[in-house]
């Protein structure tokens, strides 16, 4: 009998060691090398491939015939937001998050929506058809024409696959393939299994629906190789104890990434929201210093976001800085900038910064508000509650242009706003909105600030 060998795969990029190491040397990270029994080659792999009927010889692009897909409606206008109008044929959708965020919830409902119209397969690895039943019946979901299997073998799952236009997969990490004789959920079990469902779905023209787990830190569990794969992956965020919850787009082949969907948890399923007013910003915005709002683009939505910040004397030598949709290395740069240009000192402070509502801004248009956040918190004067700002800020303290300002002060005429603070270079783009807001360009930061407590400065010269 032949001796097992065993390998050490990398979780996070694949890559594989005859020896376990305590760091990856393809990727660099620590303690991902998993042990998995080496797959001994059989005589049929061992010999000389042979040339498949269905090989494909080059074709000139020239030549290629164009393919036009109609996009297939989800049933929920968020997801379909987020995937980039809404289903494209043949392609495979990858869904991670934390367990009990609403993955499995959310695509019970699109499976249910589609069933109504198309042949859909909900796959269910993890449980059993009663579980998935009792689910609909919770939600009020009309699955009749809904078919249900209870299969974790995925060259089972490829037979009981007969026509069905959409197939539901929950999850990839329960999935095995018996060709390799490693446990489920391994990385060479979800590497191959994710191999299959695509030449599957392309095969086919079947559009898959992947429910994939996280690791602790965030991120999906398996190889980097698994996101490649797919044509789409989606991620949820938020706390699981919040009933917001946010559907962000981290590749997607057939729209923008820069999408975002908003869903509420309630007991009766998992709903879009189309008003971000109570989500984003605080009842009491306007009474406590520290707080700002910035209409932050998302995709193709503007969303009025507020930033909230808290200073703290610091209680060591060297002072904290924790922000929570913000980068670190962009809170630490503005405050350099504030400390340097307007004369504010937090050297001795702890900085905590929150973006309300769990989201996550990441575009430069959001620095000049979240300056205006910090210097309302080290004054401890508020900022008043009808004034938005936006706009870049650079090392030299200058405030830059940004992109869709016309949209960002429409968003701020809409929601009630006042007044909005924003680059002087966007004036010519905006100048049109003088008649319904008050518009305030600025040059540099310290301009911003001064703006910013100038009114109330005279008010309390007035008592």
């Amino acid at each position: 009998m032949a001796k097992t060998k065993s390998v050490y795969i990398c979780s996070e990029c694949g890559a594989m060691s005859p020896q376990w190491l305590g760091r990856c040397p393809s990727c660099g990270k620590f303690g991902t090398l998993v042990e998995e029994i080496a797959e001994t080659p059989t005589p049929q792999k061992a010999a000389k491939r042979e040339r498949s009927a269905s090989f494909n010889k080059p074709v000139a692009l020239s030549e290629v015939r164009e393919e036009k897909f109609e996009r297939i409606s989800s049933g929920i206008a968020e997801l379909d937001t987020v995937l980039g109008g809404g289903i494209v044929p043949g392609s495979l959708v990858l869904i991670g998050g934390d367990p009990g965020i609403g993955k499995s919830t959310l695509l019970t409902e699109v499976s249910a929506h589609l069933s109504k119209t198309q042949k859909v397969l909900y796959v269910s690895a993890e449980e059993s058809c009663s579980q998935v039943k009792m689910r609909c019946a919770r939600l009020k979901l009309d699955s009749s024409n809904l078919l249900l299997l209870n299969e974790t073998c995925l060259e089972d799952i490829e037979e009981a696959i007969e026509d069905e236009k959409f197939v539901v997969i929950d999850s990839i990490q329960a999935v095995y393939t018996s060709e390799l004789s490693s446990a489920a959920g391994s990385v060479g079990q979800v590497r191959e299994c994710a191999g299959k469902l695509q030449r599957i779905a392309k095969g086919r023209g079947i559009t898959f629906f992947i429910v994939g787990h996280v690791t602790k830190e965030g991120a999906l569990a398996g190889p980097k190789v698994l996101e490649h794969i797919m044509d789409t992956v989606l991620y949820f965020e938020g706390e699981k104890e919040d009933n917001f919850k946010i559907l962000r787009a981290y590749k997607n082949r057939f729209g923008s990434v820069q999408e975002v969907g908003v869903f509420e948890m309630t007991g009766e399923g998992i709903f879009g929201v189309t008003d971000y007013s109570d989500i984003f910003l605080s009842e009491n915005r306007g009474q406590a210093a520290g707080s700002c709002v910035t209409p932050s683009e998302t995709g193709n939505r503007c969303m009025m976001v507020e930033i909230q910040t808290l200073m703290a004397k610091t209680a060591y030598g060297l002072p904290r800085r924790m922000p929570l949709g913000i980068d670190y290395n962009k809170l630490v740069l503005l405050i350099a900038v504030l400390e340097k240009r307007c004369g504010l000192p937090f050297y001795n402070q702890d900085v905590y910064l929150n973006a309300m509502g769990g989201i996550r801004l990441n575009e430069p248009a959001v620095d000049l508000a979240v300056c205006a956040a910090l210097a309302s918190g080290f004054r401890n004067e508020p900022i008043d509650k009808y004034t938005a700002v936006f706009g870049e800020v650079g090392l030299t303290g200058e405030v830059r242009g940004v992109t869709f300002a016309e949209k960002r002060v429409n968003e701020c005429i809409k929601m009630g706003f006042k007044k909005v603070i924003f680059p002087a270079k966007n004036f010519k783009s905006v100048k049109k909105f003088e008649g319904k807001i008050e518009l305030v360009p600025v040059q540099y930061v310290n301009q911003a600030i001064k703006n910013l407590f100038t009114d109330q400065e005279k008010s309390k010269e007035a008592k």
